[in-house]
C-alpha cells in the first residue's frame, strides 16, 4: 500500500539520482586522488551554499568508493550507472551506505527540526558491522547543520575513533555553526556556486513535472546565485517574478509602492512569495551598498539595508502586515538612492 504521507524530499531529482555532476571538477579530482593513492581521510566536510550540489557530490563519491573495480571507469569518480551499486543506491537499499538526516513524520507531514541523538547513534551500530562486500562502509550526514549537541557529540566520538575502511561525508551550509572539534577532525572541501551556464544545464536535465519555458529557466538561474536547488525554489515563485518586475522599474512612484504592496496582500500571495521577494530585495540592496561604499558614499543605503532587514524580521516574527512592510522597504530604498 502506498504511503499516504510520503517524505517531501523523495523527488525524481533527489541528489542520489544525479548522473551528470557539473561544476565541481576540482573537488572530484581531489577525492579521486585520495582514493587512488590510498590516502583516504575517513571524514570529509563538504561545504558551500545551499543547493549547489553538495549532496550530489557526496552520493557520487559514496557510489564510487562502494563500486567494485570492474564498475569504475576512467573519469573522476565515475562508475557504471547501470551497475548493481548504482541501482542499490537509487533504491536506498545499499547495505554499506548509511544516510543520516532529519526524520520525516508522516502523521504531521513535517520534517523533524533536528537530527536526534538516537539516529546519530545508529551510525555506531552501522559501522560495527562488517561491510557486505568486505570493503568500505560509507555514511552521508545530510546535513551536519541539523545535529543537536548530543547527536553532534555522538558523531564526534565516531570520527575520533573510526573503524577500518570507514568513510563519513558531512554536508554543511553553515560550517561555522558546527562544533569546532568536529570541523577540525574533518578534511574540508569548499564548493563554489555554479556558473550560469552550468546552472541552466542542471535545470534542463532535471525530470521536472512540467516543462518550463526558456524565460522562466533563465530568470530562476540568474537569481539563484549559482545554486540549482535555489533555482528550483524560485522557478514558479511569484516572489521572484515580483522582484524581476522591481528590477525593471525605471523609478519608484507612489503608484508603484501601492502596486507592489498589493502583490503581497492578495489571497493568492503566500509566505514563501514574501520571503523570496524579501531575500532577493535584501541581497540587491546589500550589493549596491557595497558598490557605493567602494566609492566612499552610500551611508543612507546602508542605513536603509539595516532598517529593511529589521522590518522584515519583525513582520515574520509577529505576523505583521506584509503589504505595509513592502511599501516601507521600497520607500526606504527610494529615499536612500536619491542621496546615495
Amino acid at each position: 500500500m502506498a504511503d499516504d504521507n510520503p517524505d517531501i524530499r523523495e523527488v525524481e531529482w533527489h541528489p542520489r539520482h544525479t548522473r551528470n555532476l557539473l561544476g565541481h571538477d576540482e573537488a572530484q579530482r581531489r577525492m579521486r586522488k585520495a582514493f587512488d593513492t590510498q590516502k583516504m581521510h575517513h571524514a570529509w566536510l563538504i561545504t558551500g551554499p545551499k543547493g549547489i550540489g553538495k549532496a550530489s557530490l557526496a552520493y557520487r563519491f559514496a557510489g564510487f568508493v562502494l563500486a567494485g573495480p570492474h564498475e569504475r571507469d576512467g573519469t573522476e569518480l565515475g562508475f557504471d550507472q547501470n551497475s548493481r551499486t548504482a541501482h542499490w543506491i537509487l533504491a536506498r537499499a545499499h547495505p554499506d551506505l548509511f544516510v543520516l538526516e532529519r526524520r520525516w513524520e508522516g502523521k504531521t507531514k513535517k520534517l523533524k527540526t533536528e537530527t536526534a541523538v538516537i539516529d546519530a547513534r545508529g551510525l555506531t551500530e552501522f559501522f560495527s558491522m562488517t561491510a557486505g562486500s568486505g570493503g568500505w562502509r560509507v555514511a552521508i550526514i545530510d546535513y551536519a547543520d541539523d545535529l543537536n549537541n548530543e547527536s553532534a557529540n555522538a558523531l564526534l566520538k565516531l570520527i575520533e575513533e573510526p573503524p577500518p575502511n570507514c568513510l563519513l561525508l558531512l554536508l554543511s551550509n553553515q560550517p561555522g555553526r558546527l562544533l569546532r572539534t568536529l570541523r577540525s577532525r574533518c578534511l574540508r572541501i569548499d564548493l563554489q556556486p555554479l556558473s550560469l551556464e552550468d546552472t541552466l544545464q542542471v535545470l534542463a536535465e532535471l525530470p521536472l513535472d512540467e516543462k518550463r519555458d526558456a524565460e522562466t529557466l533563465n530568470l530562476a538561474a540568474r537569481l539563484s546565485r549559482g545554486s540549482p536547488g535555489r533555482a528550483l525554489d524560485l522557478m514558479d515563485s511569484n516572489g521572484a517574478k515580483s522582484f524581476a518586475a522591481f528590477q525593471a522599474l525605471a523609478g519608484i512612484t507612489p503608484a508603484t509602492l501601492v502596486e507592489f504592496g498589493n502583490r503581497f496582500s492578495s489571497k493568492s500571495a503566500t509566505a514563501d512569495d514574501f520571503e523570496i521577494f524579501c531575500e532577493l530585495l535584501e541581497e540587491w540592496v546589500a550589493v549596491r551598498t557595497r558598490d557605493f561604499a567602494l566609492q566612499g558614499r552610500g551611508r543612507a543605503l546602508a542605513d536603509a539595508y539595516s532598517a529593511i532587514g529589521h522590518s522584515i524580521r519583525q513582520t515574520n516574527a509577529l505576523n505583521l502586515d506584509r503589504r505595509q512592510t513592502i511599501i516601507h522597504a521600497l520607500s526606504l530604498i527610494d529615499d536612500a538612492m536619491k542621496v546615495a
